[in-house]
C-alpha cells in the first residue's frame, strides 16, 4: 500500500519529548497528523467532552481535551481519511490487565477501534518504584529509541501483515533505549494485582507495589506476559480487542427467567404493607 495516513495522539500533551520521537520516526514511514491534547491528561481512561478548542499547531492539531477527544474530533473532523491511530509515546509503562482502562494512552487507541481503525498504544517503562519522585527521572528524546524503532516498525508492516485482521489494537511497551537493542515479544497482559491501601487518620493512601517489583528486577509474572517482557529487557506488543467480550452465563441466564415473577412478589407485598 502506499505510505499510511497517521493520526498521532497521546496523554501526555502534545508538546512531550515522547510524542515528537514517535512524530519524527512515523514520518518516516506515513502521512502524520498530530492530534494531541493541549495539556497533561494522564491517566483521564476514556473521558470524553461535549466540546473542545482546536488550535493549529506546527504538527497539526493541539486540542484542549482529552485523549479520547483527541480520538474523535480526529477521525470524525480533522484527520477523516486515517488508516492508523498511533498514541504515544507514554512517559511511563501501561502494563498488566488492570491498568488498561486507566491509561489515556490506551483508551485513546481503544476509541479508535469504535470507528473501525486499527490502532497501537505506546508507553515506554521507566523503572522507579512508586515512592521515588517520578518526575525526576530523566527521559531525553533519546531514551525513547526503541519505542519508537519497535512503532515504525509495526506501523509499516502489520496492516498489509493482517495483523489487524486478528485484533483490534497493539498495546506497546518498550525498554529505555539505555538498557540496550530490545526484540519484540508477543505477549498477553498481566492479571497479577497488588494493589493495596491504608488509612492514616482521615486520608487512605493508595499503593501498587507492582512498581516496587519491576524496578527490583524481581517480579512474579510469567513467561509470556507483558510486565516479564518488559522487565527481561524486551518490547511487549500485545494484540488486544475492544470493545469488552460478552459469554453466554446460564447462572446469569437463570435468574432472568425468575426475574418476573420474583417482582410481581415483590410488588404484592409492597402493596399490603401500604
Amino acid at each position: 500500500m502506499d505510505q499510511p495516513t497517521i493520526l498521532l495522539t497521546n496523554d501526555d500533551g502534545i508538546e512531550s519529548v515522547g510524542f515528537r520521537a514517535l512524530y519524527d520516526a512515523l514520518s518516516e514511514i506515513g502521512d502524520v497528523t498530530a492530534v494531541a491534547p493541549a495539556n497533561d491528561q494522564s491517566a483521564v481512561g476514556r473521558a470524553i467532552s461535549h466540546e473542545v478548542t482546536v488550535r493549529e499547531y506546527d504538527l497539526g492539531y493541539a486540542v484542549e481535551g482529552t485523549p479520547s477527544d483527541c480520538v474523535v474530533a480526529g477521525l470524525e473532523a480533522l484527520v477523516t481519511d486515517a488508516d492508523l491511530v498511533v498514541a504515544g509515546c507514554n512517559r511511563g509503562a501501561n502494563l498488566g490487565a488492570y491498568v488498561l482502562g486507566r491509561s489515556g494512552t490506551v483508551s485513546a487507541a481503544v476509541e479508535a477501534t469504535f470507528f473501525d481503525v486499527p490502532a497501537m498504544a505506546v508507553s515506554m517503562y521507566i523503572p522507579v518504584r512508586e515512592d521515588a519522585a517520578f518526575s525526576d527521572i530523566e527521559a531525553n528524546g533519546d531514551s525513547y529509541a526503541e519505542a519508537a524503532r519497535a512503532t515504525r516498525y509495526l506501523a509499516d508492516h502489520a496492516l498489509e501483515a493482517g495483523v489487524f485482521e486478528q485484533c483490534d489494537y497493539l498495546n506497546i511497551n518498550a525498554p529505555v533505549a539505555e538498557w540496550g537493542r530490545a526484540p519484540i515479544e508477543i505477549t498477553r497482559p498481566s492479571r497479577l494485582y497488588e494493589m493495596d491501601a491504608v488509612k492514616n487518620g482521615d486520608a487512605v493512601t493508595l499503593h501498587d507495589r507492582i512498581w516496587e517489583h519491576m524496578a527490583e528486577g524481581d517480579i512474579p509474572d510469567p513467561e509470556g506476559t507483558d510486565r516479564r517482557a518488559v522487565v527481561d529487557g524486551k518490547v511487549s506488543v500485545s494484540p488486544l480487542t475492544a470493545p469488552h467480550t460478552t459469554e453466554h452465563h446460564e447462572a446469569l441466564d437463570a435468574l432472568a427467567e425468575t426475574y418476573d415473577s420474583d417482582a410481581d412478589d415483590g410488588d404484592a407485598d409492597d402493596g399490603d404493607a401500604n
